[in-house]
């Protein structure tokens, strides 16, 4: 099995914080997003860089991984967990047989739960209930719009002639609309199967929303950040901006400050009975450079110009 890097996933030091990893996670699903980008391999990438989102964004994963990672570097022929190895309490997803359909064989030997069914349970001659299984389910905010069907695949250890055996199992899942992050969705009876004519256990299906690349979740509401440059700010302009289900025109007034907030009803995530609202979050940005001629009219500008925007710092004596 091969060792992931999830810093050189996304890019970043060891030692990064928060903030940085956030930014790297979302340039990199920006660019390799299935929606933005058809190459082959980028729905691949994509799904490996939301990996080590998901690992790196947790303190107790991200301290886990810290671990292995020194243990893993040092193999010559290929990753395997370290003897003994279990992942620490609140680290991992429950039910790692499920887990394996949504991430990788790497991710799954360091956080899967390794619990499957001893064969002690077979041999108890009561009825016995099956075991639930746990699946984290990851949805794009996209698919969250209307009811959609996805093939869920996990497997279960069942009894075979005395023995434990893996069986892969796939069901063909109706997911609702407006599906939020957290939700857990049951599915009766889709879980281990009980013992000794003991009725099977459920399938939990645990909603993860995919983080996007450009918008940011409040509720039912979306948040994007639009740039623009300080004459568009100035003079006002007219900008093209992305929503879920299509791009639309926003008109920015002259004047425009940052952090000025326009809100684009019914663009946001929608339930049965609830639709909300995207915000368009105005960020003036400076260009990273600018030319002799723009650096003289920027001096005219300021030469000509009254404005003092530092005037509520002023105290009188």
């Amino acid at each position: 099995m091969e060792f992931k890097d999830y810093y050189q996933i996304l890019g970043v030091s060891s030692d990064a914080d928060g903030k940085a990893i956030k930014a790297a996670y979302r340039k990199l699903a920006q660019k390799y997003h299935p929606d933005m980008n058809q190459d082959e391999g980028a729905e691949d990438k994509f799904k490996e860089v939301a990996e080590a989102y998901q690992v790196l964004k947790s303190d107790s994963r991200r301290a886990e991984f810290d671990e292995l990672r020194k243990y893993g570097r040092q193999s010559k022929s290929g990753f395997t967990p370290p003897p003994g190895w279990q992942p620490k309490q609140g680290s991992g997803f429950q039910g790692s047989s499920a887990a394996d359909a949504d991430f990788s064989d790497f991710f799954n030997s360091i956080f899967g739960s390794g619990q499957g069914f001893s064969g002690a349970n077979f041999r108890e001659p009561q009825s016995t209930r099956g075991q639930d299984v746990e699946l984290e389910l990851p949805i794009f905010l996209e698919e969250t719009l209307a009811a959609f069907k996805k093939v869920v695949e996990y497997t279960l250890n069942v009894q075979e002639n005395g023995l434990i055996k893996p069986l892969k199992k796939h069901l063909n899942v109706t997911i609702p609309q407006g599906v939020a992050d957290g939700q857990r969705i049951r599915l009766a009876g889709q879980g281990g199967p009980g013992t000794n004519k003991g009725a099977a256990g459920d399938l939990y299906l645990h909603v993860r929303l995919v983080p996007h690349p450009m918008f940011d979740v409040s509720g039912h509401d979306l948040l994007i950040t639009v740039p623009v440059a300080p004459w568009e700010s100035a003079l006002g302009t007219k900008v093209t901006v992305p929503t879920l289900t299509g791009k639309i025109s926003l008109t920015i007034p002259p004047n425009t400050q940052t952090g000025k907030r326009f809100r684009i009803k019914g663009r946001g995530l929608k339930t049965r009975s609830i639709t909300g609202d995207l915000y368009a979050i105005v960020k003036v940005v400076m260009p990273d450079k600018a030319s002799v001629k723009a650096a003289e009219h920027w001096q005219a500008l300021a030469n000509s110009e009254n404005f003092n925007p530092r005037t509520d710092w002023e105290v009188s004596s």
